[in-house]
């Protein structure tokens, strides 16, 4: 297979993720899959950044830690990653400074100083290492300049004119030719990009969000795009009011979604209780990072899975779905918002920094996704906002709508929703409440709950964006992949059938307990090994293949 890999390091604010995000799109004009990885420390400026692009024939779901070409925007970069270097590999670095790099080329170009000579923005210095890099792996120019007019706002003729120098630059050290495949260009997107599009192709109306890495970018995105997408964006004060601003805008019947990280939803627990016992209807996006408290909030963790499911006092029926890359993000997010308005439940889409920060090569089907209409009431007599029905599903109105008095509360109370504190209606609407649940289940038995990979008597479960490096090691090691999409209702009736004929099962997580091991042992299922890291980094394929190679 056909494959590149790219490095650009440097310092915060040196502009290393929107470099790494140009390679991307060089990549994608030449028809190949794309996936780039972010990595970054929580500082605005300084620190070491560095932004890892692959590009392969066949699609790609994470990086490849060896590479064909390190740009350097300092020093450190080489430093810190010359060990990635593969044979006949090149160093673009910006300095007079020759440095030595043992099997690589290195071109030790004055970036900076030229673009201070022209007066020209410190930033353009990275066009001209992309110039660079084009020449030297043969790639045209004139898809560099396009990427160039696609994605910069500012200076775009400076930039022009340096990628043309780095260009001349490159060809005269060409390490070998990237050929164009017979591929159109794909969306590339991230893990939450993609969120954002499905839960609006599912008729999302209101995202409320509070700034918290990994899931600020879903505010910024939305916010960028809401005369497109149709959807009102809001910054509230807190946590707690993003979650309490929710319920009222789902009162008032607009499809809405909130977004944030472990600490923010710990703040938006006791919101979440309500929705259950207001039955009112609101998507949690939770964006998994390494914790307790603050932890390393610019890097990645699976470790949130209980707290999500447990999450609230009291019991109530939830949704919690885990999307694994950007098609099953687009085609999940739509899917929690349908299943919330239908079912009148909170639901909750469980992803991770690796998944909402990565983005990659998208493929999904837009038309798979649209919005379900829930049960609304029909005006003919009393309104009762929770009548008891065979489902436990109660016709909705929306203040405003004539002959319909809509009394919500977080109190126990009776079918019109007042106070009550008698044993039998507490009993009946418990039951009508948790009734809910077999009929979600039998909805679910209906969709793909449950994804498997390749077959064998070995085989191995993940979940989340954890799949991508398993899957991509499994194939080498000719193992079986489950992954579970919906981890509430937990889809016990399709995990059965994917275990069928699975001697030993090895779980692969990115926490330090094995969460979905302790999931999978109350459904009866147990794992013989457990392969776990929690380092704040993504699995790569790398690295897990030897690792399973230790446990098979």
């Amino acid at each position: 297979m056909r494959e590149y890999s790219v490095l650009i390091g440097g310092q915060a604010g040196d502009g290393v993720r929107q470099a790494g995000q140009m390679v991307a799109r060089i990549f994608n004009r030449l028809g190949y899959y794309v996936f780039g990885y972010d990595d970054y420390p929580s500082l605005i400026r300084g620190g070491h950044n560095f932004s890892l692009v692959r590009a392969a024939e066949k699609r790609v779901l994470n990086h490849n830690p060896e590479v064909d070409v390190i740009i350097a925007l300092n020093k450190e970069t080489v430093e810190k990653h010359a060990w990635r270097l593969n044979n006949n590999s090149l160093v673009i670095f910006d300095g007079r400074e020759q440095i030595g790099v043992e099997g690589s080329k290195v071109l030790a170009v004055p970036m900076s100083a030229e673009v201070r000579k022209r007066r020209y923005h410190p930033l353009t210095r990275n066009t001209y290492a992309l110039g660079i890099m084009a020449g030297a792996l043969q790639i045209p120019l004139e898809i560099l300049k396009d990427v160039v007019r696609s994605m910069l706002r500012k200076h775009v003729e400076e930039n022009l004119e340096l990628a043309e120098l780095g260009y001349e630059e490159g060809k005269n050290h060409a390490i070998r030719r990237v050929e164009k495949l017979d591929n159109d260009p794909r969306p590339v997107l991230t893990g939450n990009e993609a969120v954002a599009l499905g839960a609006a192709k599912a008729g999302l109306r209101f995202y409320i969000g509070y700034p918290m890495t990994p899931a600020s970018s879903l505010l910024h995105y939305l916010a960028a795009h809401e005369d497109e997408l149709n959807v009102i964006t809001v910054h509230p004060e807190n946590e707690i009011g993003v979650a309490m601003m929710a319920i009222g805008a789902a009162y008032a019947g607009a499809r809405t979604m909130v977004g944030t990280a472990g600490g923010g939803f710990a703040l938006m627990v006791e919101s979440l209780s309500l929705t259950g016992q207001n039955e009112i209807p609101v998507v949690f996006v939770v964006n998994q990072r390494p914790a307790p408290a603050t932890g390393v909030p610019t890097y990645t963790a699976q470790s949130d899975l209980h707290f999500v499911l447990n999450a609230g006092h009291g019991e109530f029926p939830r949704v919690v779905v885990s999307p694994g890359d950007v098609d099953e993000a687009f085609y999940l997010a739509g899917k929690a918002l349908n299943l919330a308005w239908k079912y009148q439940v909170p639901a909750i889409i469980l992803s991770d920094k690796h998944l909402a920060e990565s983005y990659m090569t998208a493929t999904f089907d837009e038309s798979r996704v649209k919005p379900e209409e829930p049960v609304l009431w029909k005006p003919n007599g009393e309104f009762k906002r929770y009548l008891d029905t065979e489902t436990g599903v109660s016709p909705m109105a929306f203040p405003g709508t004539p002959g319909a008095i809509v009394k919500v509360t977080s109190y126990e109370h009776d079918e019109y929703g007042i106070t009550t504190e008698e044993p039998e209606v507490i009993t009946k609407m418990v039951e009508k409440r948790m009734r809910k649940v077999k009929y979600i289940v039998e909805e679910l038995k209906r969709e793909e709950t449950v994804k498997v990979y390749g077959e064998g008597e070995t085989a191995i479960v993940t979940w989340g964006s954890t799949k991508g490096a398993v899957v991509e090691a499994a194939e080498k090691l000719g193992l079986k992949v489950i992954q579970p999409l919906y981890l509430e209702p937990f889809p016990t009736w399709a995990m059965e059938k994917a275990l069928k004929g699975v001697k030993k099962l090895i779980d692969v997580e990115v926490n330090y307990g094995g969460a979905l091991a302790r999931l999978l042992k109350t459904y009866g299922i147990h794992v013989d090994a457990k392969i776990l890291r929690y380092d704040g980094r993504p699995w790569t394929p790398h690295e897990l293949e030897e690792k399973l190679r230790e446990v098979v």
